[in-house]
């Protein structure tokens, strides 16, 4: 269920790991952002397996507007930087930090969300502790596999070439997708 509902999360792991090169600090701020926005993907799926309703179903898709935002952002600043002549040096890292991070994972958490309401409704509070403490181990995994697939060679490379430019695209894209899928 993890996987299924975080595969996208997967890319968008490997941009942002991509965008920190080879820092440290700033390679855990992104798994601080993971782990802060998937536990508020997991607050309001135990909030509305327990009855509570934290998260009106026509609410869910203006989460959309978290990663457009960012990425309108990280797009105009792209647009702005564009005639600064290249350097031989490879540019300063510009990995988003942990509350960005967070958003986007929130954001893009609205299928984790519609997902797990209604197992989390029937698994009781027992199993809501079993399938969270998986899910938690599950966004180290992930986090681990965005980190090496940002650190092979072909992919680093492009991402070191390309990721200023994929990574406003994607999270427009999710923004927009995430958007559509309410109307």
């Amino acid at each position: 269920m993890f996987a299924v509902t975080n595969i996208d999360d997967l890319l968008i792991l490997a941009v942002f790991f991509g965008r920190a090169g080879r820092d440290r600090r700033a390679e855990w701020r992104i798994v601080a952002g993971q782990y802060l926005g998937f536990l508020g993907i997991l607050a309001v799926s135990v909030a509305g397996g327990l009855g509570a309703g934290l998260l009106p179903a026509k609410v869910i898709p203006y989460l959309g507007l978290l990663p457009l935002a960012i990425g309108l952002k990280a797009g105009w600043q792209v647009w702005r930087d564009r005639d600064k002549p290249d350097s031989d040096e490879e540019p300063a890292a510009t990995a988003p930090g942990p509350l960005q991070v967070a958003a986007v994972t929130f954001a893009n958490g609205g299928d984790n969300i519609g997902v797990y309401v209604p197992v989390f409704a029937v698994a009781g509070v027992a199993g809501m502790v079993g399938y969270a403490s998986v899910f938690l181990v599950g966004v180290a995994v992930w986090c681990g596999a965005g980190w090496f697939l940002a650190t092979r060679a072909p992919v680093a490379a492009a991402l070191a070439r390309w990721g200023h430019l994929i990574l406003p695209v994607v999270l427009v894209a999710i923004g927009l997708l995430i958007l559509a899928g309410g109307f």
